[in-house]
């Protein structure tokens, strides 16, 4: 039993965060240092406005990114080579002190035997990276059928069904019972009300 959370934001076109994607996308950009190795981090930082219930992004902050790396390069080389393959397409709104790569310096040791780890962590980075809500199931490593996987994946279909049809964003959250197939109780915001979301929502999703 617990809680589980969708969420959906019209900032980008595949409804999640601009930060999120933006990570995601120099976390793919990562595979073209050629001195690195399969560990990674990134981190990206943006400045908002809030207006009528949406989030309107203004400009990347900061940008973090921490690669595992060969010990056959220095620090200084890698340094410059994530910022000519990873960070490449900052526009230069970004100030030079506020992008950090391997801050905490040389990173040859990755992986498990770097820092080892049970399932469920990174759970903020596999869902929305601290935007919505998160109910602390987690996604890696659970079989699809437990309710901690499954449900927010549901919950993130409706949200993100909410955005494309008008709304600024959208927040879904459902509670389980083992034993009991329907969610007890289900909470909708958007901007719309909540008692309008929920009928939406309960005229067209099983």
């Amino acid at each position: 039993q617990g809680l589980m959370f969708g969420y959906a934001t019209d900032e980008t076109e595949e409804c999640m965060p601009l930060t999120v994607v933006l990570a995601h996308a120099e976390r793919e950009d990562c595979g073209a240092a050629t001195s690195g190795r399969p560990d990674s981090k990134t981190q990206v930082t943006a400045e908002y406005v809030f207006e009528s219930g949406a989030c309107i992004p203004q400009r990347v902050h900061t940008v973090v990114v921490s690669l595992q790396h060969s010990d056959k390069i220095t620090l200084e080389e890698l340094r410059k080579e994530i910022m000519d393959k990873v960070i490449k397409d900052d526009p230069g709104q970004v100030d030079e002190h506020d992008r950090h790569i391997n801050p905490c310096g040389l990173f040859i040791i990755g992986g498990p035997q770097g820092d080892a780890g049970l399932t469920g962590r990174k759970i903020i980075v596999d869902t929305y990276g601290g935007w919505g809500a998160h109910g602390g199931g987690a996604f890696s490593g659970k079989d699809f059928t437990k309710v901690d996987r499954s449900a927010a994946y549901a919950a993130r279909w409706v949200a993100k069904s909410l955005v494309k049809a008008g709304s600024a964003a959208g927040l879904v959250q459902v509670a389980y019972a083992i034993g009991l197939a329907e969610p007890c109780p289900s909470s909708i915001y958007g901007t719309s009300t909540t008692s309008e979301l929920l009928k939406i929502v309960s005229d067209n999703f099983d």
